[in-house]
């Protein structure tokens, strides 16, 4: 290093301090290095121990730059979980897929290579099958209900592994079940991916989302690493002793689903769909005032089947009684006389029509709808269908006042509790186009 120029006089000597500061986020940042020199001497000292450099550099490997300021709030609980319920995963499948090699033939002298091969074969067939006729029927849902998703997810992939568990018991029906467990297990990859890309939008709260898919592959990593050994040493223990096998194949599955569970709980998703615009509206109709994302998580469902309805009032959903993006062939030519005609009247203005038919609201979006429309003509559907009671003649008449009078209040609480509202996560496949003239009637 050559020395530094030394000032004009003599006496004095310049000196330069030169720290170096760790960290991604402006507000987190931890200075890890100061240095003095002058033309004399230079001077560095290490700030915190190394062992904290280490283990911040490791750290590094499995979370999101920037963490915790990075993500929400939710994603630590969310992952705990989600590793605890891996982990049980990654020990059953060691079991199961002991189970499923055992009915292949494995070990015997009577199995054959090509049988074997065929069998195998046929099982990621009918996976593969499964997942494409998957995604055809549920594909463009996922998103709307990623954390019911989810969990439904897990589920089939519980009932995969434990067809492969059972597929030794019935020789003559092997093959049957251990396609079956593969349909199955093909819906969890299709709606596990799927959701999961949801999921780390919404935890990406500086455009990180690949870094933080990035971090979520090392800790699975770790964790597969981990369920790998523990399975091994489960199935060394258990093996021949088949009571043995299924009591920790099912206390592994009742963690699992407990696990999984816990973590869909502890999402507080701030994207609007259909139950949680049902669940805010009901609450702001009543009292004026807008839930908290985390609020509406604990009043949001999660399983396939409600069969809650004890929780709460709020379990009785609104969004039930509303048939978004209704397709218009389906209306007879009765009742496009008596309830299109009598409906356009009202949303001549509008870029939906809504429609009272047996006991549903009805929305025909309009093909040049933009999000907000959709989101707009949803609400309107909820405030119908909440005011639906009476069969009031003024029906379509109080709810637009209600619309014009709170819909935007509505939206900006909204907005300033973190919700957003640029759309509606609900696919609408079917649109229409109309024109509404009103009649001209001469006056004598």
């Amino acid at each position: 290093m050559e020395p530094l120029p030394s000032s004009s006089s003599g006496s004095n000597k310049s000196i330069i301090t030169l720290e170096e500061w760790n960290g991604s986020s402006s507000t987190k940042l931890s200075k890890t290095f100061t240095i003095k020199a002058s033309s004399s001497s230079i001077t560095i000292q290490r700030s915190g121990a190394r062992f904290t450099h280490v283990w911040r550099r490791l750290l590094q490997a499995f979370v999101p730059e920037g963490f915790p300021t990075s993500v929400t709030s939710d994603y630590v609980p969310f992952q705990i979980w989600d590793l605890l319920q891996g982990l049980s995963t990654y020990i059953r499948t060691m079991l199961s897929t002991q189970a499923l090699l055992s009915a292949i033939g494995v070990g015997e002298k009577s199995a054959t290579v090509i049988g074997a091969t065929f069998q195998w074969f046929l099982r990621d067939l009918t996976g593969m099958l499964g997942g494409i006729l998957f995604t055809f029927y549920q594909g463009s849902n996922l998103d709307s209900n990623a954390k019911m998703w989810r969990l439904v997810a897990d589920l089939m992939n519980d009932i995969g592994m434990l067809m492969d568990l059972i597929s030794p018991l019935f020789p003559s029906a092997f093959v049957f079940i251990v396609c079956l467990g593969s349909i199955s297990r093909s819906f969890t990859g299709v709606a596990s991916g799927a959701t999961r890309a949801a999921l780390t939008q919404h935890f990406a709260l500086q455009d990180n989302a690949a870094d933080i898919s990035a971090k979520e592959g090392s800790q699975e990593t770790v964790a597969t690493m981990i369920g790998m050994a523990l399975g091994m040493l489960v199935a060394r223990v258990t093996i021949g002793h088949p009571l043995a096998i299924w009591f920790s194949f099912l206390s592994l599955t009742l963690f699992h689903m407990y696990a999984n569970y816990r973590a869909v709980r502890c999402l507080a998703l701030t994207s609007l769909n259909p139950r949680r615009s049902s669940i805010l509206l009901q609450n702001f109709m009543e009292s004026g005032q807008v839930l908290s994302p985390k609020q509406v998580s604990s009043l949001e469902h999660v399983l396939p089947i409600q069969f809650m309805s004890w929780r709460s009032k709020n379990t009785s959903s609104l969004d039930k009684a509303v048939c978004l993006g209704m397709r218009v062939s389906s209306f007879n030519n009765m009742e496009i006389k008596e309830l299109l005609l009598s409906a356009a009247s009202y949303y001549s203005k509008a870029k939906y029509l809504l429609v009272e038919r047996k006991e549903f609201i009805n929305v025909i979006v309009h093909k040049d709808s933009n999000a907000a429309d959709v989101l707009k003509s949803f609400i309107h559907a909820l405030v119908l269908a909440n005011n639906n009671v009476g069969k009031s003649k003024s029906l379509h008449s109080d709810s637009q006042m209600w619309m014009d009078n709170h819909y935007e209040v509505f939206i900006q609480k909204l907005k300033s509790l973190g919700w957003k509202t640029e759309r509606l996560l609900s696919p609408i496949i079917w649109r229409a186009n109309w024109t509404y003239e009103p009649s001209e009637e001469k006056i004598d």
